[in-house]
């Protein structure tokens, strides 16, 4: 096979595999768990969990009934559906043991059978069918989605790529965790399951086999990799080196998979059988897959580099997350939140900061307890109630201040840049894009924001500014932009540079003092209050993280360092330790190390700043550190009827890992703020 990837050596080069979703009976789940809550606890307390009662029942019924739903809306119902499961699963541990309770009987139809006959029932208030079956769907949908997408174009193989990658995490979850405790049609057997996740890995992957044959075609090896290659006095040969070794890997990894599934359907008679009922061609083109891709991952095997051959920027290339000739302006916009993805989403979830103050999560908690789960279709935001008070005198919080800038107008120079470099119809498709970053820029300087609202409006703008960093330095622009940020700690100080990183380190920074801030606001009389506070310090502890990455790329006042970053997560650790160990019932994991340790450990680094620190470091916060190196003492508070659901939801967040929710997909929805529609950018920004 030559780098032209021909279709006349690759079988089926068009064809891609998907798989209709299973079928349900209707089922009514409201009234039953409603009556049950009221039963076991409280009319009170089913008041509290009703509006997640009728979610769950709303979800189903849209999911069963699907109706003229599209793709990315079927998905956004079942990931929602999901979610209100795993917070109402207690109950029907419960229900099952209450005579008094109407059962609850779930009945599926194998996806692979057309006519939806012999149809399994779930055993009596059991959900584990459920469960099985909505994730088997999101798998399927997913799979929709990758084969619907125009994969002759880059952007639109990205998002298949990305679909069906979303499609084998769901059938992995479904084969290792779901699929063992169910006893179901065969379309939820273990076999089953691994063979799904085995086809939809071996499509995402020749994809991006196809992806790194075109960038070959194209001699792009990407910027990182050009800079090590030009210190090589053998660049040219360790380029092509590289990127025969990289399209090797690549075959071996597709030739891998595409084996393993048609070797998995072969060796079991019932699901070979099951399978060719569905459509027999599926076989045969899963062995003509297997038979090309193992053949030229043998040619190709002696290309492998060995692993001190190997550039460090390896594993940057692997995740490349787009086509690096793109020209599709949508496509480079796209690039550059995807490639950034990482910087805005949290490892560890702070669902107490989403569920209590933010207005784009659909689940909420109000103020006395009430949890409110907002339609699946309802585009935020969403309303809350839960006020915070400007300050606390909380003694184990330290808030850090905000950094303040000066006004900028970011509108005329994007859309003017884009006119030039591109033409007046391209900026027309990005222009709400632009209008959207000039908007939440003004939003966030505003001194009249509530905490929450602003820590909105500062992940949103960040965002953002991720997708549109593809786009800098604006070199050729007349009237490029210029951020001056100034020095939270000495506002004296100021910079001023063009600079996209400049600018994201800045909202970074501020995304962690406000949290610290929103921590510091908390009711600690509370056990809500306690997990606010152990979310928020959390959520700034990952926002330091991403400051003291994004501070190598900028090089501005001395709160932007990378010494300053790595002070403050160390302070924020030490605080969360601190609280961990004070209010246990705030968080289940605790620090190994002593509270006292982490605060010596976050005052050692003051040492980083050297004889400056005096002036580069507030006072205070050094009075702080000394007096926190002390002990603490032990208290706890009750749990009371939510608090199961909330626990569900956690668990939801575990079970549904940002690998199986790449954000390029969440750009198909219909209900998040921005969405590629009909190739053009469109934003669904309100206040």
């Amino acid at each position: 096979m030559s780098n032209n990837y021909p279709g006349l050596l690759n079988p089926n080069p068009e064809r891609v595999l998907s798989i209709p979703l299973k079928k349900s009976d209707p089922v009514d789940l409201y009234r039953p768990l409603r009556d049950l809550v009221a039963r076991k606890y409280s009319e009170s307390d089913a008041q509290k969990v009703e509006s997640v009662l009728e979610t769950l029942n709303k979800c189903r019924s849209d999911m069963v009934e699907q109706g003229d739903l599209s793709l990315p809306m079927q998905r956004d119902c079942l990931i929602h559906y999901f979610k209100c499961l795993c917070m109402v699963e207690p109950l029907f541990t419960a229900i099952s043991s209450d005579s008094d309770s109407d059962p609850i009987v779930f009945v599926w139809y194998d996806a692979f059978n057309s006519e939806h006959e012999n149809g399994v029932s779930s055993q009596r208030n059991s959900i584990q069918l459920e469960k099985a079956s909505v994730l088997f769907n999101l798998g399927a949908v997913c799979s929709q989605i990758g084969a619907s997408c125009d994969r002759t174009t880059p952007l639109g193989r990205h998002l298949a790529m990305d679909a069906f990658n979303a499609a084998a995490k769901f059938f992995f979850k479904l084969w290792k965790v779901f699929a063992k405790d169910v006893s179901a049609t065969l379309d939820l057997t273990l076999l089953f399951a691994e063979w799904l996740h085995c086809v939809f890995s071996a499509q995402a992957s020749e994809l991006k086999l196809q992806q790194q044959l075109d960038n070959n075609n194209n001699h792009d090896v990407g910027p990182a990799l050009q800079q090590q290659l030009h210190d090589n006095n053998n660049a040219a040969v360790a380029s092509s080196a590289l990127q025969q070794h990289l399209i090797a890997v690549s075959f071996k990894s597709v030739s891998k998979h595409y084996q393993r599934a048609y070797d998995l359907i072969l060796g079991d008679s019932a699901a070979h059988k099951h399978v060719c009922s569905f459509d027999e061609t599926w076989i045969t083109h899963l062995h003509q897959k297997k038979k090309f891709f193992r053949l030229e991952a043998r040619q190709r095997r002696s290309s492998i580099l060995p692993k001190s051959q190997r550039p460090k920027t390896f594993s940057l290339l692997q995740s490349c997350p787009l086509d690096h000739d793109a020209v599709s302006v949508t496509q480079k916009l796209a690039r550059g939140i995807c490639s950034s993805a990482e910087q805005w989403r949290a490892k560890q979830q702070p669902i107490y900061l989403d569920l209590l103050l933010s207005k784009y999560s659909p689940f909420k908690i109000k103020d006395g307890g009430k949890l409110v789960a907002n339609p699946w279709d309802m585009p935020p935001p969403y309303t809350t109630n839960f006020a915070i008070p400007p300050s606390s005198s909380s003694s184990h919080i330290m808030a850090f201040p905000l950094k303040k800038c000066e006004p900028l107008y970011l509108y005329e120079p994007l859309r003017n840049y884009f006119v030039l470099k591109y033409s007046e119809s391209e900026a027309n498709r990005v222009e709400g894009l632009f209008k959207m970053v000039d908007k939440l820029r003004s939003e966030m300087q505003r001194n009249d924001l509530s905490l929450p609202v602003r820590r909105d409006c500062l992940i949103l703008y960040l965002k953002c500014l991720c997708m549109i960093e593809p786009l800098f330095p604006m070199t050729t622009s007349p009237n490029p932009p210029i951020f001056v940020w100034y020095n939270a700690f000495n506002p004296q100080q100021d910079s001023s540079q063009h600079n996209i990183h400049f600018e994201k380190a800045s909202v970074l920074f501020n995304l962690g003092a406000l949290s610290t801030q929103v921590a510091l606001s908390c009711d600690f009389t509370t056990i809500q209050g306690h997990r606010l506070a152990n979310d928020a310090l959390n959520d700034a502890s990952h926002w330091f993280l991403k400051l003291s990455l994004e501070a190598e790329k900028a090089s501005a006042t001395i709160d932007l360092s990378v010494n300053c970053a790595k002070m403050l997560r160390e302070i924020v650790s030490a605080q969360i330790a601190d609280l961990d160990w004070n209010f246990p019932h705030s968080c289940s994991v605790r620090s190994s190390l002593p509270v006292t340790l982490l605060y010596q450990r976050a005052y050692d680094h003051l040492s980083t700043f050297g004889p400056l620190a005096e002036n580069l470091v507030p006072s205070s916060m050094r009075q702080y550190l000394e007096w926190k190196m002390k002990t603490c003492h032990v208290e706890t508070a009750p749990i009371d009827v939510t608090e199961q659901f909330l626990s569900g939801y956690s668990m939801a967040q575990f079970l549904l890992p940002k690998r199986c929710l790449p954000p390029c997909l969440d750009l198909l929805s219909e209900v998040g703020p921005i969405m590629i529609k009909d190739g053009n950018l469109v934003t669904h920004f309100r206040n």
